[in-house]
């Protein structure tokens, strides 16, 4: 529609568009560029009042030329709650809690499986794979079926049950590997030239960004045309933050909002934090962690391709990377279920114990205007969580 080119994050090479790419030759991901002098005509504050509640209301800064190949479940638009008694519990005024669990296929993967597997559609791809630790897994497997298209999926063996089974319900063709999702994407690379796939891994193609950018969209939309002062994202291979910084620099250039930035907080889990430890140590790019871990199986990215992009936004925003245990991202979800009503992901759960730290070292302010993503839902988790809590048994 409106996309002029493709670039590369780091090389800055330009390439042209309606062609099928993965990453750039100098292996780093790919970006869309759009005409926005364009795309601001018709896409306007007024024109979006009368447009359906989905994601594809911002056409306009999304990839997808013919309106008949957007591949939709009705994605997008999540709820934005304000957060009224966990934020008495932490002590802030203005919490909010951006909850992805309530998209096609439970998780916020379902916007960027949207805008990629649409492209396939558009671009003529017949079969796609991608490496996942569960819910892109889950949202590729849908959006392949609604499309006709075939979908390879490799997991780890230790994937929770409910994303194996949902692919497979919906008509992938699901292989569990014994290693971390690293050792899938592996294998997806060595096979796909055969195969015949086409990979849809995060930030392996340059369109899955382009459906997360949308939550930016949507919380400028949400609040007024305003950002807000922090976000907390739980960040594994990190698609969803840096969409989101690409969509506030969009909106600012189409005169939608001003320079004003929330600062970002990438929360990860103790057992497998690459970007909280390069973070703390200044590095620009992540180590690779060896013997990941964690109940939160979306945080299990031992080594994330965009990791230079994150920890740039996390600077360029004065924001910072933070670190959980399982214990404690487990109590976030306790915490955030008892008192909001949300049953949020393991992920979601370690937003919690990461502002709370943030609160005690004096980096947010009780008056500041917060964001917290629960960016799935905790059904898809259940093992996680066992029987304890507030369980009576009767004989």
């Amino acid at each position: 529609m409106n996309v002029t080119h493709l670039y590369c994050s780091s090389c800055n090479n330009h390439y042209p568009p309606r062609r099928l790419y993965n990453l750039c030759e100098c292996g780093k991901p790919l970006m869309v560029a759009y005409d926005l002098d364009r795309a601001a005509h018709s896409l306007t504050h007024e024109v979006l009042r009368d447009r359906p509640p989905t994601l594809w209301r911002y056409a306009e800064v999304l990839p997808v030329d013919d309106p008949a190949n957007q591949v939709s479940l009705g994605e997008g638009m999540t709820p934005l709650l304000k957060a009224e008694k966990l934020g008495q519990l932490l002590g802030l005024k203005h919490l909010y809690i951006k909850d992805e669990s309530q998209n096609p296929t439970a998780s916020f993967k379902a916007r960027g499986m949207t805008a990629a597997v649409s492209m396939a559609k558009e671009l003529g791809v017949r079969k796609l794979a991608v490496p996942s630790a569960g819910n892109a897994a889950g949202a590729l497997a849908a959006y392949a079926a609604k499309a006709g298209l075939e979908a390879f999926i490799f997991m780890p063996q230790d994937t929770p049950i409910a994303n194996i089974t949902e692919c497979q319900q919906t008509g992938a063709t699901v292989t569990l590997i014994d290693g971390l999702i690293t050792d899938c994407g592996r294998i997806v690379a060595e096979r796909k030239a055969a195969e015949g796939w086409f990979e849809v891994s995060t930030l392996k193609e340059p369109y899955r960004v382009e459906g997360k950018k949308t939550m930016g969209y949507e919380l400028a939309e949400q609040f007024g045309w305003e950002l807000p002062d922090v976000i907390l994202y739980p960040t594994g291979g990190g698609t969803g933050l840096i969409g989101m910084w690409k969509a506030f620099d969009e909106m600012e250039r189409m005169g939608w909002i001003g320079t004003h930035r929330p600062r970002m907080v990438s929360v990860q889990a103790a057992g497998c934090a690459p970007i909280a430890q390069a973070f703390e140590s200044g590095l620009s790019v992540g180590a690779k962690i060896a013997n990941a871990h964690t109940v939160a199986s979306g945080l299990r990215v031992p080594k994330a391709i965009g990791d230079f992009i994150m920890l740039d936004i996390l600077r360029q925003s004065d924001g910072t990377a933070i670190a959980v245990t399982d214990d404690a991202l487990l109590t976030g979800v306790k915490d955030i279920g008892k008192t909001e009503g949300i049953f949020a992901a393991p992920e979601g759960g370690a937003c919690i114990p990461a502002l709370q730290q943030l609160i005690d070292q004096g980096k947010v302010d009780r008056d500041e205007r917060v964001v917290l993503f629960n960016t799935g839902s905790g059904l898809k988790y259940l093992e996680a969580f066992g029987t304890s809590g507030n369980t009576n048994s009767k004989n």
